[in-house]
């Protein structure tokens, strides 16, 4: 599975920025897919999580301003719909897909190389 992020720059605090992630390679063996982050000295953390059946999980944190949501016409394409940015989210944002481990599905958690958001105050 090979996971490509699109969508990150600047952008003052109170605007808004859409994430892209595009999913290829064995797409049949994505379980879930879901966004985290990680900011300059800390670790990753969870941003938000969907699984196939579409039931979300966000962080406290951006609950309310942030949406995920995936392209009906191609499931393995997700987006993230960031509104009212602060500066606190600013960080390197990483597109996240565990697999299945069944078959030909090697059961690893797949990752993109990641997009960079900045929110200046």
């Amino acid at each position: 599975v090979q996971l490509v992020e699109s969508g990150g720059g600047l952008v003052q605090a109170g605007g808004s920025l859409r994430l892209s992630c595009a999913a290829s390679g064995d797409r049949d063996c994505i379980s879930a897919m879901g966004w985290y982050r990680q900011a300059p000295g800390k670790e990753r953390e969870l941003v938000v999580t969907i699984t196939s059946g579409g039931t979300t999980t966000y962080a406290a944190s951006v609950k309310g301003r942030f949406t995920i949501s995936r392209d009906d016409d191609a499931k393995y394409t997700l987006y993230l719909q960031m509104n009212s940015l602060k500066p606190e989210d600013t960080a390197v944002y990483y597109c996240n897909a565990p697999t299945i481990s069944w078959g030909l599905c090697d059961g690893m958690d797949y990752w993109g190389k990641g997009t960079l958001v900045t929110v200046s105050s």
